[in-house]
């Protein structure tokens, strides 16, 4: 069978969805870690050093949806490989000028980034920061004397960060297992509503399986997550059961977990709760090794790697003095697949044209003192995080004049020449990254799914023999369980990924749909042989 080509989507990309329940967090956390170095260096009238206590204070905008135990832990990652690019580009910049060698190094740290972050599951910003400050910092004057002093100002603000991202945990310390159990119970009853819809068994399948992902990466089982526990498998009780489910009931549970009330006991699943749950069980199992998911991304990180260099080249090329603006967004372009890939450089090129409008608008204000300047950079901070939820250019409008105007805190420049050599940067980064993104056909996608499906198939036998045991192992269940739904999950978002890259052979799409059915159906089973079933058919 010939190679299908994917039609790119017209419409529809610029359309604004709607804002995540915590959108302020990340708003005001940026806000929060970044103000007090700032503020600081302006005081000490060395703001031309901010660039260096940013690196540390943007790692405040990462791991937002992660319980704090387990946000401890990525915030340190996260810190790390910053300084960790930072360093690299600080110590190629002292040692070398040559602009062609430096795009070089700054496109291969941006498929590096780009690798780890999906590999990692880091979550929004993702490598865009990241490749952002190591780009910048590869074309700032730089000594070898001088890199400690400014990696040490990074590893302060970075440490600062942490404490930020940590902070809200001293006021509702499950507040993200909480978010997390709410989303999955919604995403069930909008499933109980439209029992036939395959999108929404999928979509309240994934919610699920993020809520176990959250409750089981906090580690101690504290009472406040065994409640939240019992409700998550209410939500895969309405999947296994939609009949026999009432959705508002399952949404008023939702509900009741704003804030910081006590958490929802709907008729606790009796004293044998926990052998039902088995989640001292599922606690044995992590996810797979970091070598085993980084394979798999190889064409994304060839991608990466070509169309940032070659943004950078083309702007070198034509003059542009900043050619690290083309290379980063080349590197902002680069999603599971060409079709999202595509609709994100739209989303860019149009954020970035409206935002030079508005900074031609702002920049008489902000040159009025190095005060105004600074409190600019942080309106416009919050206001990018607030709005690049709903959809990636509305948030790029405030993030083009915030990166306009930091080019200003070591000194001021005219406005014109700052707007053109963006606009030019934009342009190309966007075109030739998107070329790049053609020119590198994800030839594996296809085979990612034969795997999918392979592992799908052998998790609902296990999940099966499992079944058929009169008296199965402890646990053994609920592992086989864990195991399925998560496959389940991993072939649908396989799937999605491979259905959006332009040139390939056609996709075996009956045979993910019946691999997803009998899964779903054999997830059913496990349900009522636990017992769950009976249990909430008996209070419906």
């Amino acid at each position: 069978m010939p190679p299908r080509v994917q039609r790119l989507p017209l419409t529809g990309v610029l359309r604004l969805g709607r804002p995540s329940d915590i959108w302020f967090k990340p708003a005001l956390s940026a806000v929060v870690a970044m103000a007090p170095p700032n503020l600081t260096l302006l005081a000490l009238g060395r703001l031309d050093l901010a660039m260096y206590t940013m690196a540390g204070s943007l790692c405040a905008l990462y791991a937002h949806n992660r319980p704090y135990a387990a946000r401890a832990r990525v915030l340190v990652r996260v810190v790390l490989g910053m300084l960790g690019g930072l360093a690299v580009a600080l110590v190629t910049a002292s040692l070398t000028t040559d602009a062609v060698v430096l795009v070089t190094v700054g496109a291969l740290l941006a498929a590096v980034q780009k690798v780890l972050c999906d590999a990692t599951r880091i979550g929004p910003p993702g490598h865009v920061v990241l490749a952002f400050i190591s780009s910048a910092s590869l074309f700032a004057p730089q000594t070898l004397g001088q890199v400690p002093g400014h990696l040490a100002l990074g590893a302060a603000a970075g440490a600062w960060a942490w404490i930020v991202g940590m902070a809200p945990g001293l006021v509702r310390p499950h507040g993200p297992e909480r978010r997390a159990t709410a989303h999955a119970l919604k995403a069930a009853a909008v499933y109980v509503e439209a029992p036939g819809n395959a999108r929404a068994r999928a979509a309240a399948a994934a919610a699920v399986h993020g809520a176990w992902q959250s409750l089981l990466s906090t580690g101690v089982r504290s009472e406040p997550r065994r409640a939240l526990e019992r409700l998550v498998v209410r939500a895969e009780v309405a999947l296994a059961a939609p009949a026999d489910t009432e959705p508002d009931r399952l949404r008023g549970w939702a509900r009741e977990l704003r804030g910081t009330g006590p958490v929802p006991r709907p008729d606790d699943l009796t004293d044998t709760a926990d052998e039902l749950l088995g989640v001292d069980a599922a606690l044995a199992f992590g996810e797979r090794p970091l070598l085993r998911r980084l394979g798999p991304l190889a064409p994304i990180a060839l991608r990466t790697a070509l169309g940032c260099a070659l943004a950078g080249y083309v702007s070198l090329a034509l003059g542009v003095g900043r050619p690290y603006w083309a290379l980063v967004t080349a590197a902002s372009l680069y999603q599971a697949n060409v079709t999202l890939t595509w609709s994100r450089g739209v989303q860019r090129v149009v954020g970035n044209l409206v935002g030079v409008v508005v900074f031609a608008a702002v920049a008489p204000l902000a040159h009025l003192s190095q005060t105004v300047l600074v409190l600019c950079c942080l309106a416009f901070n919050f206001g990018a995080e607030a709005l690049i939820g709903r959809n990636y250019w509305l948030g790029s409008i405030c993030v083009t004049p915030m990166a306009l105007l930091i080019t200003e805190f070591a000194r001021v420049q005219q406005p014109g020449e700052l707007i053109t050599d963006r606009v030019v940067d934009t342009l190309v980064g966007a075109l030739v990254g998107f070329v790049a993104a053609i020119a590198v056909t994800n030839r594996r996608a296809g085979d990612r799914i034969e795997r999918a499906l392979s592992t799908v198939e052998h998790a609902r036998d296990r999940a099966d023999a499992t079944l058929a045991e009169k008296r199965p192992e402890s646990g053994a269940l609920e592992s086989a369980r864990r195991d399925l739904a998560a496959a389940v999950v991993d072939l649908r978002a396989t799937a999605d990924a491979a259905a959006g890259e332009w040139w390939q052979r056609a996709l075996p799409e009956e045979r993910v749909m019946r691999a997803e059915q009998a899964g779903h159906r054999t997830l059913a089973a496990t349900v009522r042989r636990q017992g769950l079933h009976s249990v909430e058919g008996a209070q419906a």
